[in-house]
């Protein structure tokens, strides 16, 4: 069975690798995918984003993620049986909860803070590999979702609220800033079909205003669309709408930090 992890771990030391060795010391015949471990620390809910755009993309399985600002205090560690068949093992801080939303909702919850499966003594600082590896490797080994822990009410689970876009009376479509990928790329909290009526349309000119700075952008398919240092209003692999620079930083550029407002209008 496929167990894909994702955290806030980085690639210098080798808190990965230790769970990478724990699962396999359980589950020897589980294929482990590295979803990303390049999440910024402490950042739950551009993790919670990630783990709903990726894991359409990935075979169903148990899913771990881990983004645990508040690890040893009194956050419960959950894992979740979802209603298309998938299992999604973490804190309960809302870091699972986007996924679980587009994998049919939580059927049964656990928490596995004290599970049977856990590995002793459990540390304090390292949740990754002393109860979300052991406890997904068990699970991949066919142990019974039930069976990992407490149950729980899954109406409970924390849950990330994203901010919600909006039209003004002028027709300006007032979106919001989600995340920036390496490349200053951001992404909004817009579809295409989102702007049905407001006059953007392919290859047309959008203002775009981020703070009291407006800026002119192409509505293109592909950064090439643009000459480079231009700005492009573009749909993004996860078909979510999202602000680029060919060849430049739009995150820099626009100043904006996650949850700002970005306001679009067609020129």
């Amino acid at each position: 069975m496929i167990v894909s992890l994702l955290t806030d771990y980085g690639r210098d030391d080798d808190f990965v690798g230790v769970c990478h060795g724990v699962i396999a010391s359980i589950a020897p015949d589980a294929r482990i995918i590295d979803l990303t471990h390049g999440i910024p620390r402490g950042a739950v809910r551009q993790g919670a984003l990630a783990m709903r755009n990726t894991l359409p993309y990935i075979p169903a399985g148990v899913h771990v993620a881990v983004v645990d600002p508040q690890v040893g205090t009194e956050r419960r560690a959950v894992a979740l049986r979802c209603g298309d068949g998938r299992m999604l093992v973490g804190p309960d801080n809302g870091l699972l909860s986007l996924a679980w939303e587009g994998a049919g909702g939580v059927e049964l919850a656990v928490d596995v803070t004290r599970s049977p499966h856990r590995l002793e003594p459990v540390s304090a600082t390292f949740h990754g590999r002393d109860v979300f590896a052991p406890v997904a490797a068990h699970l991949a080994a066919g142990a019974e979702p039930a069976d990992a822990g407490e149950p729980l009410d899954p109406q409970t689970l924390a849950r990330i609220e994203l901010p919600e876009p909006r039209t003004e009376e002028d027709g300006t479509l007032t979106a919001h800033a989600l995340a920036a990928d390496r490349f200053g790329n951001v992404a909004l909290d817009l579809s295409h079909d989102a702007l049905a009526g407001t006059g953007l349309t392919l290859g047309g000119e959008v203002e775009i205003e981020a703070g009291d700075n407006p800026h002119l952008a192409t509505y293109a398919v592909t950064f090439a669309d643009v000459p480079a240092g231009d700005l492009i209003l573009y749909e993004d692999a996860y078909r979510m709408l999202a602000v680029a620079i060919n060849r430049g930083d739009a995150r820099a550029t626009l100043g904006v930090e996650p949850d700002d407002e970005v306001r679009l209008r067609a020129r």
